[in-house]
């Protein structure tokens, strides 16, 4: 079993306050207590010269701990990247939409034909205010009022399949940065779906092992001591897609002598 440490400076750092800092210590095991007063009083080992240390190892047969994969790495956090660039590309697309419903209203005010304004600057302003006023419950519509020649530019993506294109990209790499198939949350394809299941299921084997093993090792002590029967602890490798495969392969395996209730168990009977 792995060598568990707990760094006691977490009690410092969380909580200021020493007398509530004492009544959260108290909710830990003994040990935790043990290991802080040895942290205050300078006696845990020193990562680096003239550093007080902090980390106090834990009693191995009482701390345990188990992990997807063979260090401590969290599971899946390979995909953080990838799942921030889709949230700013989700983001940029839903601006991309509301644009394509953002409008324009020009009133062009007339000229008289030595090209002065027929009307005043105060009704050409309230000609504009008026305008503004009815569409004022209007989404997305804007309101300019000018005498000057308008021309628009339109520089928004029409082209609703390369932008729909380009968000798949960012989706897939979110999928790969995370070793699923995409196939498992659409009905787009099936194609390589069985393998992607393989793979997951792969991934949490090393956990199941860790726990079979924790379990394994609670379940033979009940057995010592002199007692009629002695227990064994063991993880039937069954998921949703394999149980029935799996029950199958345990019937015929029956036949040269393995356990009759394997079946049973695979299929989840009790």
């Amino acid at each position: 079993m792995p060598a568990i440490e707990f760094n006691m400076k977490f009690f410092d750092d969380q909580f200021s306050d020493i007398n509530y800092r004492l009544r959260v210590l108290k909710l830990f095991p003994p040990e935790f207590a043990k290991g802080y007063m040895l942290y205050k009083q300078g006696k845990l080992p020193a990562e680096e010269m003239g550093r007080t240390g902090s980390w106090y190892l834990l009693d191995p047969g009482s701390a345990i701990k188990f992990t997807c994969g063979n260090n401590d790495i969290p599971m899946l956090i390979n995909a953080v990247p990838a799942i921030l660039d889709l949230d700013a590309a989700q983001d940029l697309d839903r601006r991309k939409q509301m644009q394509k419903l953002l409008k324009i209203i020009v009133q062009k005010l007339p000229l008289d034909k030595n090209g002065e304004l027929i009307f005043d600057i105060d009704e050409a302003t309230d000609l504009h205010n008026n305008a503004v006023q009815m569409l004022s419950r209007a989404i997305g519509v804007d309101i300019l009022t000018t005498f000057a020649d308008i021309d628009s530019i339109d520089i928004s993506d029409k082209n609703t399949a390369t932008t729909q294109d380009d968000l798949k990209k960012v989706e897939r790499g979110v999928f790969n940065a995370l070793g699923f198939s995409q196939n498992l949350f659409n009905t787009d394809g099936n194609l390589a779906l069985g393998t992607s299941v393989l793979n997951d299921e792969a991934s949490i084997k090393n956990l199941v092992y860790q726990l079979n093993s924790f379990y394994d090792s609670v379940a033979r002590k009940i057995g010592k001591g002199g007692k009629k029967y002695n227990f064994r602890f063991y993880f039937l490798e069954t998921t949703q897609y394999n149980y029935k495969d799996l029950s199958k392969m345990y019937k015929e395996q029956t036949q040269i002598g393995f356990s009759k209730m394997l079946p049973q168990v695979a299929l989840g009977h009790s």
